[in-house]
């Protein structure tokens, strides 16, 4: 029989507490070691986005034709003595580049330009390993998280076409009368670097949280604004994709008044070349043109995507989409600022890294609508 009980007895006096149950048992079973593969896959962003400033470096160099092979695996050894030197030299004096433009080259000044492409080369392998070695250590290990094996195998296979790409774009330069690589396959390049630091940033912002936490934040999207991250997403890369042309045919120093270009809004001569397409591609002025027009419809679409964001019921979203427009806003004006100072290669390299903030802010608003943050109202 149960014994009275009075009724000035707190409630849960004298019985013994009860286990609060622990939430989060299936995450904790399935997990994987999601910290352990978030870090691995930061490693590798920061290594995709210095080999992107080496990149640029090397084209600003004119340092981008110096090698004239592909040897993945033997051409990771430099010149060992001067005869291999030499040899090197001499391949390079037969190519366009050498004969057109820089025939005053000893096999000093070689060596420099040599240096740059090499390293560019070196840290492409270096990346490939990292990858590789952490992909083949979380699989002996299991501890890849479900669902995940397929996604970082991608990484790697990215990395493996880029590494074609790379070739593709350098053998452009080889052969003819070409005396730099074709802006197009310069393009390509870039924007597939680019294309790989969107995966890993959207992974490492998915392994940020919980599978359970996801699960419950995709319930609440903001499908609008999803929506309309991924055109502003899709509008940047176009952006991208159009200064990789101008930096390839260095259409920045052509005209570098603002906003008028040569005292006229559409440049003089930008339908000079025939046929009339190639003027889209390898006409300083029409290219560089057609980027500056494509920054200002930038700089509209992201005054309302900002707009839109504003209206979000999650604060986290709309600091995501605050973020991403300053950053299309200072790249903008720093854009403007590159062309009228004629591209130095200081101000060149930082205007590129500054795509990759803009990229990478315009993914995380993309993400915040996607999973996002709910705030009580307690905060």
């Amino acid at each position: 029989m149960a014994e009275k009980r009075s009724i000035f007895e707190e409630v849960g006096e004298g019985t013994q507490a009860k286990a609060t149950p622990q939430g989060g048992m299936i995450d904790k079973g399935r997990r994987g070691a999601r910290g352990a593969v978030r870090a691995w896959l930061m490693v590798l962003f920061a290594l995709v986005v210095i080999m992107i400033a080496v990149g640029g470096l090397t084209r600003l160099t004119d340092s981008g034709l110096s090698i004239t092979e592909w040897k993945p695996i033997t051409g990771a050894l430099p010149p060992m003595n001067e005869a291999h030197w030499q040899a090197e030299f001499e391949k390079y004096q037969a190519i366009p580049e050498f004969q057109i433009e820089n025939s005053w080259m000893t096999l000093e000044d070689f060596k420099v330009i040599y240096w740059w492409e090499w390293g560019h080369r070196q840290l492409g392998r270096v990346i490939g390993l990292v990858w590789a070695v952490g992909l083949l250590v979380f699989w002996l290990t299991r501890r890849i998280p479900p669902g995940w094996a397929g996604r970082l195998v991608l990484i790697g296979a990215l990395g493996g076409v880029q590494g074609a790409v790379g070739w593709w774009m350098v053998s452009s330069g080889l052969t003819g009368s070409m005396t730099d690589v074709a802006s197009y396959r310069l393009a390509t390049h870039l924007g597939l670097a680019f294309v790989i630091l969107g995966f890993i940033a959207w992974y490492v912002f998915l392994l940020g949280r919980e599978e359970r936490e996801l699960m419950q934040a995709r319930r609440l999207r903001e499908a609008k604004l999803f929506s309309l991250g991924t055109g502003w997403m899709h509008f940047a890369f176009l952006q991208i994709l159009l200064g990789a042309l101008v930096a390839g045919i260095d259409a920045g120093r052509s005209y570098t008044d603002w906003p008028l270009m040569g005292g006229q809004v559409i440049p003089p001569d930008a339908m000079m070349l025939e046929p009339a397409w190639r003027n889209f591609f390898e006409n300083p002025g029409t290219v560089q043109f057609i980027h500056r027009v494509v920054g200002y419809l930038l700089l509209a679409f992201t005054v309302m995507a900002w707009l839109r964001g504003r209206g979000s019921a999650n604060r986290a979203t709309q600091v995501a989409f605050s973020a991403a427009a300053i950053g299309v806003l200072f790249q903008i004006v720093l854009g403007i600022y590159t062309v009228m100072t004629a591209a130095p290669w200081q101000v060149a390299i930082l205007h590129q890294l500054g795509a990759v903030v803009v990229w990478v802010l315009i993914i995380r608003a993309r993400f915040a609508a996607q999973y996002p943050v709910v705030t009580s109202i307690r905060g």
